[in-house]
């Protein structure tokens, strides 16, 4: 089973907000889900990221796949640096 870890669209119409989730790949995107990891919301100044840092890493510890968006926000957020670190070693 390929999971990803991708955005689940909320809010109103012209009104969106995202929450990060874990999903099998197959299903919708809005659809059924295995783990609520965080939240972000482009509609504020700046915009809020919320992540639990430790079940990213540990989804991407178990091979999860982040979506173009999402690794974006790990990346604002260090998480990418840590997976890296863990993965690598610091240097």
């Amino acid at each position: 089973m390929a999971v990803k870890i991708r955005l689940k669209r909320m809010g109103a119409k012209k009104a969106p907000f995202y929450r990060v989730v874990v999903a099998d790949a197959r299903s919708p995107r809005d659809g059924r889900f295995i783990d609520e990891i965080g939240y972000y919301n482009p509609l504020t100044d700046p915009a809020t990221v919320k992540i639990d840092e430790e079940k990213a890493l540990k989804w991407l510890g178990n091979g999860a796949q982040a979506s173009d968006v999402v690794r974006k926000l790990f990346r604002e957020t260090g998480i990418l640096q840590k997976v890296h670190e863990q993965k690598y070693g610091k240097k």
